[in-house]
């Protein structure tokens, strides 16, 4: 039998899309939170050398990067149901779980520091996202026709770029537009989201009244 998951995290971060991935995996979990500083910089980076969270281990194997930490766990609990079926949602699956990860992470950051202020086309083409109104525009119409983003059915990919929709609403980072508010809508309303958040609210609530 397999040991339970150990899944390093802190609830202000983006552990929180791992602790919602084990939720929805059904998986059994140990939780280790770190703080922010010296728990994550000292025997902690012999499981992230980067010193950063979240990350699991799971039979011997370590996972880093909240978006791996969803797509491995759709795979490592099969009987979940969070895998693509056939290749047409495999192809929407890692498409879109790389979108997410990659220009809609980078475009969000960049927007939110004004780093992108006074690219023209040249600079756009280099820094991988194009510009952040294209990123939105381009996960906008992904959504506009379809609940989730294999389709009709909800998969690992929904946790990662589900989470980054939900939170980019939370914070305004992203527009309210129509096609984010309803899928933001939808996955707010699953038992492993809701569970998920409630372990991470009261972490943060805790923490709050300590400080």
């Amino acid at each position: 039998m397999a040991d339970k998951i150990q899944f390093y995290t802190n609830p202000m971060s983006r552990g929180q899309i791992a602790r919602w991935a084990l939720h929805e995996a059904g998986a059994e979990y140990d939780e280790h939170i770190l703080g922010y500083g010296r728990e994550m910089k000292g025997e902690y980076r012999r499981i992230n050398p980067m010193g950063k969270v979240p990350a699991i281990v799971h039979d011997g194997n370590i996972v880093t990067e909240a978006a791996a930490i969803c797509l491995y766990l759709a795979e490592a609990f099969p009987e979940a149901g969070l895998q693509p079926q056939g290749l047409a949602e495999k192809a929407a699956y890692l498409r879109w779980s790389f979108f997410g990860a990659g220009p809609v992470e980078q475009a969000i950051i960049a927007h939110s520091f004004k780093w992108d202020e006074g690219l023209g086309p040249q600079e756009q083409g280099r820094v991988g996202f194009g510009n952040y109104d294209l990123v939105v525009d381009v996960l906008a119409a992904m959504l506009k026709d379809r609940d989730y983003v294999c389709g009709d059915r909800f998969t690992a990919a929904d946790i990662y770029v589900g989470a980054q929709v939900d939170w980019g609403l939370v914070f305004k980072t992203l527009p309210e537009r129509e096609e984010f508010v309803a899928y933001a809508e939808r996955l707010r309303g699953r038992e492993a989201y809701k569970a998920a958040k409630a372990i991470d609210g009261a972490h943060i609530e805790a923490m709050q009244k300590a400080d």
